[in-house]
């Protein structure tokens, strides 16, 4: 489907392994036969000394690819909508002077790593600029963009918590040349947030890179849907790759598994899969 060959595009999400170390990622890594990786930092950024010392030095020894990056917030919790919906991303103001603490620590990391591109779950988006909490965000926002956009990095959203139509919006108003996102259609599955074939289109201005995660849809409105293996859920992929072609992207797809205990087998099965459709 694309011209650039699949090899060179697939990593895995390092946090899908639960990885306890370093070299505990690089044997992980080496079980899913995938030598590319998108990186947790907050690991990293907080054991400078320990587990994950010297790690762009100890990549190369392996072989091991970093494409990109990903940080978390402070205090999120995932247990239900709701809860994410209170505590996700640079929303809570309780947090906020620990975030930006931790992303600029964050971003002396991933320039030291060479990386180019960093993501993050910004938090549920206001719908509408007159809401209180707009002007709120969006200068987070830009804060955050413009710390990474002066080390010449860019910066993601992760899809899935608002519908694309609100996210372009918002990134609409944003108006930062180095803000794009990680679209992610598993996401857009399990927050119930729209069919992610269109979303895709919508958002295609802004794509700098992909999860490759699957998922099946809730059957009670205003609960969590189901992460699956690749190939096993909701998404189309070929529909989903056949945007990618008309987009003309070809970026990274990171496979990502956050559910379930085989995770190597699963990244396994997503990426035979993925061949299987000639992606």
């Amino acid at each position: 489907m694309n011209a650039t060959p699949l090899s060179d595009r697939l990593a895995v999400c390092s946090w899908s392994l639960q990885p306890t170390s370093a070299d505990d990622l690089f044997q992980k890594l080496a079980a899913t036969g995938i030598p590319r990786v998108s990186i947790t930092l907050d690991p990293i950024r907080e054991n400078t000394g320990g587990a994950w010392s010297d790690f762009k030095a100890r990549c190369a020894q392996q072989g091991v690819t970093c494409v990109s990056g990903m940080m978390t917030a402070l205090g999120e919790d995932y247990s239900t909508l709701e809860s994410i919906k209170r505590t996700g991303g640079v929303v809570p103001d309780e947090h906020w002077a620990g975030n930006w603490r931790n992303f600029q620590a964050n971003a002396d990391l991933a320039q030291r790593l060479g990386l180019k591109f960093v993501m993050f779950h910004a938090g549920f988006l206001p719908h509408e600029k007159s809401d209180p909490n707009f002007a709120k965000l969006a200068g987070r926002l830009r804060q955050i963009a413009d710390l990474f956009a002066s080390r010449g990095i860019a910066v993601g959203f992760e899809t899935g918590q608002e519908t694309a139509d609100t996210l372009k919006a918002f990134l609409v108003q944003l108006d930062r040349r180095n803000v794009g996102i990680n679209f992610d259609p598993a996401n857009m599955i399990l927050y119930d947030k729209g069919d992610p074939i269109p979303a895709l289109r919508t958002l295609g201005p802004w794509l700098r890179q992909c999860h490759i995660k699957d998922a099946n849809r809730t059957k009670v409105p205003g609960t969590w849907g189901e992460e699956v293996v690749v190939g096993t859920g909701q998404v189309d992929w070929r529909a989903f790759f056949g945007v990618l072609v008309e987009l003309k992207f070809a970026g990274d797809l990171c496979l990502e598994r956050e559910a379930g205990t085989q995770r190597v087998a699963d990244l396994r099965a997503g990426r035979a899969y993925l061949e299987s459709l000639g992606a």
